[in-house]
């Protein structure tokens, strides 16, 4: 089995990366990319990095925020859709998105009803995780109209800077995939000194060794 694990930072995979490369007899081959932040060096990477090899399943492995308290602070997600949450125009004090705009209509490929939805099969079947709603981002959500607004329009339940992009480019190359989030603070009026960054990052370790090591 082919295997790419694809994450923004090193910092996030760094125990998961140096297990790979002491492991021996692993039954698969996995290959690290780490793009860089943001949507852009995600897609521009990934789908580089996708012309060049084959892959049986893609995932992309990270931190992220929740909407969503009742997620504990440290648990992994499976993110199974994923949606724009800042990509459109601001109308004086109202926001319009680009699909509102007509910009780009809501079933244009790869969009179902303006989300990018993983095509779940029997590859994800061992994927034991909570199935969340994904908003991905340019400016992480940090004051409370920005919050609110985001919350109410598309009831997503974490978000990144990453997940869209990533799920565009897989869905778009016709590649099985997974975004595997591990929740290191709420979406709330920014304030780090209570997030959970080192229990996420531990956690989502621990589930890629314990994933890859049982394919």
């Amino acid at each position: 089995m082919q295997l790419l694990i694809v994450a923004a930072t090193g910092a996030e995979i760094a125990p998961f990366t140096r297990y790979i490369q002491n492991a021996s007899g692993m039954r698969v081959t996995c290959d690290v990319l780490i793009p860089g932040i943001g949507m852009v060096a995600t897609t521009y990477a990934l789908t580089k990095q996708l012309q060049l090899h084959h892959y049986d399943l893609v995932i992309q492995a990270g931190i992220g925020g929740s909407f969503d308290t009742t997620l504990a602070l440290g648990v992994l997600v499976f993110v199974t859709s994923e949606q724009y949450g800042d990509m459109g125009a601001e109308d004086h004090d109202n926001y319009i998105d680009i699909f509102e705009m007509g910009l780009l209509q809501a079933n244009d490929t790869p969009f179902s009803s303006g989300k990018l939805i993983n095509p779940l099969s029997e590859l994800h079947s061992n994927i034991l995780l909570p199935h969340v709603s994904g908003l991905t981002v340019n400016t992480v959500s940090g004051n409370e109209s920005s919050i609110k607004r985001r919350s109410e329009k598309y009831q997503c339940q974490v978000e990144s800077m990453e997940g869209a992009a990533f799920h565009y480019v897989c869905l778009s190359e016709n590649v099985p995939f997974a975004q595997i989030r591990a929740i290191s603070n709420y979406v709330i009026p920014r304030d780090k000194s209570q997030w959970k960054m080192k229990d996420a990052i531990i956690n989502l370790n621990e589930w890629l060794i314990g994933f890859v090591s049982g394919l």
